[in-house]
């Protein structure tokens, strides 16, 4: 059965792309692997902890608010 996909996984890929950043770039940019991007994008993290959700919305100049609403 598919992981079902958070609101935090669709606004990080929405804003990624928005952003032509590739999964790889963004990693980079939040100081994060590039696995976990992929398995939060995808649904194998549900619940990214607040330090990595706030390294993610920093690196696409978001705040934390607009990745989790």
């Amino acid at each position: 059965m598919l992981n079902e996909k958070t609101t935090i996984a669709k606004n990080i890929k929405r804003l990624r792309k928005q952003q032509g950043l590739s999964q790889d770039k963004l990693s980079k940019l939040a100081d994060i692997s590039h696995n976990t991007i992929i398995k939060i994008e995808s649904g194998a993290i549900q619940s990214p902890t607040m330090d990595t959700a706030s390294k993610i919305a920093k690196a696409l100049g978001v705040s934390l608010d607009d990745l989790m609403k």
